[in-house]
């Protein structure tokens, strides 16, 4: 397809020369995040959007301002002001929309989950290899300012060694949070398409992030999860309790339980969904009490130690932060030519422990992550 009603044709206006051209595929509801890191950065700028829907794509000039539009990705490829490429279309459509983009001479932000099996997660980090050009997985949970104060509290000893971690995910189906179309549900519970179920292997992807950044490589995991009646006919992966033990000679363990409530207010600008973190060293312990939502409304990061509370507020604590600084990252990667945290590879890794416990859980056994190597 044609661009439609293009705003502005690339090569109207000369681009500065340190700055980045940006163009977004698939504008739904989680672009108000993705695109906040470019926002507020001089050397880089919006110049396209790419989406199915017309009504999106002027919603979202009148929303951002002046940018080129395109009803067919390819075309938005072929826009030579378009540096940077954010991915955010459903899981099952990344792998070509990302080796096309690569192939266009494109960097790539892929948002999580990266694809629904590693083969596909493979052939895109070989294409971006092969093209020399930036593959980041976005995901936004590492970068929150509360898990990063608390990870350097971690490192610093101040718990002493890590024991284990336990992550709470608690969720909602009151409309206390974000409207989630019909629509926007409706291919997450495909297996074809999703690769999982919305709550383990979409929401959860977050989770597994976090625990690998934290502690490093899990050797083998096991999950129980049930099944909950979302819609009439439609059932999501809830509740569930997946445990897991990391590499190494010692002892560490995670556990993550994840819960649906039908009535349970969860105070959000974004999604009803809250979660906290607990990680517990030999001297002591340390809590993350909120990322998406504030149930709770206490500082973010606790940590008892000696037999004292010492409470943490005094950074960004907005999970809109860690969006902003997942990019600003990305951003400074491609302009420095570095790579970013969230690799292709640490992606692939992250995506590795998904599938993992999505097989845990249907095969009801413990699951080796070597054995998705085979």
């Amino acid at each position: 397809m044609p661009a439609r009603g293009a705003a502005r044709k690339t090569g109207e206006k000369e681009k500065h020369v340190a700055e980045l051209g940006v163009g977004f595929i698939g504008c739904g509801r989680i672009m108000d995040l993705n695109i906040l890191g470019y926002l507020d950065r001089e050397d880089a700028r919006v110049v396209a959007f790419s989406d199915l829907d017309e009504e999106t794509l002027d919603r979202r000039v009148a929303e951002y301002g002046e940018a080129a539009t395109y009803l067919d990705y390819k075309e938005l490829l072929s826009d030579p002001g378009v540096d940077i490429v954010e991915v955010l279309t459903p899981h099952f459509l990344h792998e070509q929309m990302v080796i096309d983009a690569l192939e266009a001479g494109k960097h790539v932000s892929l948002q999580k989950p990266p694809a629904v099996t590693l083969e596909e997660m493979d052939h895109m980090i070989a294409t971006a290899e092969r093209c020399d050009r930036k593959l980041k997985v976005y995901e936004n949970f590492v970068f929150y300012p509360p898990y990063l104060r608390a990870k350097q509290l971690i490192e610093a000893g101040e718990i002493g060694d890590v024991v284990g971690v336990r992550i709470k995910m608690n969720m909602s189906m009151a409309p206390t949070g974000w409207e989630v179309p019909l629509e926007s549900w409706a291919w997450r519970v495909v297996q074809e398409m999703c690769g999982g179920g919305p709550c383990l292997f979409d929401d959860g992807y977050h989770k597994w992030s976090v625990a690998i950044d934290l502690l490093g490589s899990v050797e083998k995991v096991f999950a129980w999860i049930g099944s909950r009646e979302m819609f009439p006919g439609t059932s999501i992966d809830a509740p569930a309790v997946v445990a897991w033990r990391y590499r190494g000679d010692r002892d560490v363990f995670g556990i993550c339980d994840e819960m649906m409530s039908a009535d349970l207010h969860i105070a959000s600008k974004y999604y009803a969904i809250d979660e906290r973190m607990e990680v517990t060293g030999e001297k002591g312990v340390i809590w993350v009490m909120k990322w998406t939502a504030d149930m709770l409304g206490v500082p973010p990061v606790i940590m008892y130690r000696d037999g004292k509370i010492t409470k943490y507020d005094d950074m960004p604590q907005d999970w809109a932060d860690s969006f902003r600084d997942s990019t600003h990252h990305f951003i400074d990667a491609v302009k420095n030519d570095t790579e970013p945290v969230l690799t292709g590879q640490r992606g692939r890794e992250v995506l590795e422990f998904a599938l993992a416990v999505m097989r845990s859980a249907h095969e009801k056994r413990e699951v080796y992550l070597s054995e998705l190597e085979v």
